[in-house]
């Protein structure tokens, strides 16, 4: 399972024009479920994820999590990040699970980032075809791989 963790002061995701969620200070993460994966691999990201310290403390330090902050956080499935670009110049993504497996561990991740004391969770739509909107406070993005945790 792989995630892309964005600091935002704000983020959005839009599917025909319409918001379907937002988050304001906290985390904006794609998150992409890679064929294979379990809810083990969802645990490793849920023991990281709402602890990680990359928000400032009142001496300018990356030392304070989104749940100290009282942060917020939007996650939207991201297939692509399964994206296989050894060969040619079209990516493949034969790795990216299934829905009917990747549906199930996407939702266990978000119900787990609630179960943590996220105080707002919000989400695009599996499979639609969705606009994101951010504005990544630092710049700061961390990347994170289960299989690497």
């Amino acid at each position: 399972m792989k995630a892309v963790i964005q600091r935002v002061q704000y983020s959005n995701v839009k599917i025909d024009g319409k918001t379907v969620g937002s988050c304001n200070q906290g985390f904006m993460i794609l998150l992409g479920v890679v064929e294979g994966d379990t809810k083990d691999d969802a645990d490793k990201l849920l023991k990281k994820v709402p602890f990680l310290r990359i928000f400032e403390d009142e001496n300018g330090k990356m030392n304070l999590s989104c749940l100290d902050v009282d942060g917020e956080m939007l996650v939207i499935s991201q297939f692509t990040l399964a994206a296989d670009c050894s060969h040619g110049r079209r990516p493949s993504f034969i790795g990216a699970a299934q829905p009917s497996e990747a549906i199930p561990l996407y939702e266990y991740f978000v119900d787990g980032l609630r179960a943590a004391g996220v105080k707002r969770v919000e989400t695009g739509e599996f499979g639609a075809d969705m606009k994101v909107e951010l504005v990544n406070d630092g710049p700061v993005t961390i990347i994170l791989d289960s299989k690497e945790l």
